[in-house]
């Protein structure tokens, strides 16, 4: 599969592809963030034989003013469209969403069925920093700080500052899934980080209280901040991933 983008974007940023078995791996990045964010996991898992996609979310990684343009839904049926095209290439498909793409794993498992198993780093659902602007329409974009990475050699690509109405939508969007957690039933595992400056561990606790799901752990991080996916556990997390989709194949037999 050839990802092709048709805007201009910031290098490094773009979706990838990563051809494998028949077992897909879809990576789903947050707010503000890149595939570039998921790439050291891409590639631990890729060498485990998975088929890896990180498509781009519209907005992300172009420019801070073309992320005013997108609504909620446009992120949900990138997310939606990317599983399909997957589902193309792979007979077994598992979902990795890292922050608010925790939230577009979570809308993606409640309506569809044949998704084998999701994992969630830091996912934004219930509360995050950004409630503060909630319903406001200034100021017009808001200053970002650092990225959230406790290892301060890596570097994340992200806007430095991201439009209001975006933010809202962020939120909406939150407020969306939170409704529709309870239908999702396929194997999840959280990886929560103890120490969060963008999204508080409840987030974590409160979807691990209400999936439906027979199989569910929550995984603490003692050593990453909020981007877990670039943080000094990132080895760690792609290990239990790996660990993790072999086991549930196993017994699925």
């Amino acid at each position: 599969m050839v990802v092709k983008e048709k805007v201009n974007v910031i290098n490094g940023a773009e979706s990838f592809y990563i051809g494998g078995n028949h077992i897909g791996v879809l990576l789903c990045h947050g707010f503000n963030g890149t595939p570039q964010s998921m790439t050291d996991i891409a590639h631990l898992l890729a060498k485990k034989g998975f088929t890896i996609f990180a498509p781009r979310l519209s907005g992300h990684g172009t420019a801070p003013s073309d992320l005013e343009r997108f609504h909620y839904r446009d992120w949900i049926n990138n997310i939606f469209t990317a599983y399909n095209q997957l589902k193309e290439k792979c007979s077994e498909i598992f979902i990795v969403g890292q922050s608010m793409g925790g939230a577009l794993t979570l809308q993606l498992a409640a309506r569809e069925r044949d998704i084998k198993g999701i994992y969630l780093l830091n996912p934004a659902i219930n509360d995050v920093s950004y409630h503060i602007y909630k319903n406001k329409t200034s100021p017009a974009f808001i200053d970002e700080g650092k990225p959230d990475i406790k290892d301060k050699t890596v570097f994340e690509i992200a806007y430095d500052k991201v439009p209001i109405k975006a933010v809202n939508e962020l939120l909406s969007l939150m407020e969306d899934t939170e409704s529709k957690v309870h239908e999702v039933s396929c194997p999840i595992t959280i990886f929560k980080s103890t120490v969060d400056h963008v999204v508080p561990p409840s987030n974590s606790e409160f979807i691990y209280e209400h999936v439906q799901s027979k199989i569910k752990r929550v995984i603490p991080l003692h050593n990453s901040y909020h981007v877990a996916s670039m943080d000094f556990e990132k080895d760690f997390i792609a290990e239990e991933i790996g660990t993790s989709i072999h086991h549930l194949l196993e017994n699925k037999q």
